[in-house]
């Protein structure tokens, strides 16, 4: 298990207002409403989730990255756990045609409106039980999704992504290191059912025997 930065590329790119997500509504009710995961969690205003996920190539850099590191090439299998949109997944068969990608994604709005390109390839369902045989995949991503699951449903996550994967495997979740990132992660988040340190990240790897490469982003 190594620890790999590719959504730290992109991370920061974002601006974001911890204060005013407290401030100017009911968290708590607007929470209600994301972890619907539907329009207004994609779509809607930006207290209640993304402010709209449009596609603007920044994601191309982290294919670039995950293609280098993992020595990616044409015929080889790609599966991203919580694949949204489908914006990673299409970058990567941008530079790599020939790439054989799927997605598993829990949000039927977001399946909807995936990108064109790879919405064929984007299956319906939750992480905890993944609808592909054993050692299908070269590579097995999820990207800001694991903390979105109860621990019992994370450990299951955890032990599908080892089952599928014949090579390599990275995840990255929410964490934080001291109290002003644990705190503006509680300001900032709608759907998180896990609030971890890196250590405990790390126990919880241990306890499900996930083995993969890992990251962590931190709200500062």
């Amino acid at each position: 298990m190594s620890y790999k930065e590719f959504v730290s590329l992109v991370h920061k790119s974002t601006t974001r207002n911890y204060i005013e997500r407290v401030n100017e509504v009911d968290k708590a009710e607007v929470a209600e409403v994301a972890i619907q995961f539907d329009k207004d969690y994609w779509d809607g205003s930006r207290l209640h989730g993304y402010g709209g996920y449009k596609y603007d190539g920044r994601w191309r850099k982290v294919a670039d990255a995950m293609i280098q590191a993992y020595g990616l090439k044409p015929g080889m299998r790609v599966l991203d756990v919580g694949s949204g949109k489908g914006f990673l997944l299409h970058d990567f068969k941008e530079v790599l045609p020939e790439l054989e990608v799927a997605g598993l994604e829990f949000s039927k709005y977001a399946i909807d409106h995936t990108m064109e390109s790879v919405q064929p390839f984007i299956q319906h369902g939750t992480a905890a039980r993944l609808p592909w045989p054993d050692d299908h995949f070269d590579l097995v991503i999820s990207i800001n999704t694991l903390h979105n699951l109860y621990n019992y449903d994370l450990w299951d996550a955890l032990r599908e992504m080892e089952r599928v994967s014949k090579g390599g495997k990275y995840l990255c979740v929410e964490a934080y290191r001291n109290e002003r990132e644990k705190m503006n992660l509680m300001y900032w988040q709608l759907t998180c059912r896990i609030f971890h340190t890196p250590a405990e990240w790390e126990a919880d790897f241990k306890l499900a025997a996930y083995t993969g490469d890992h990251e962590f982003i931190y709200f500062e």
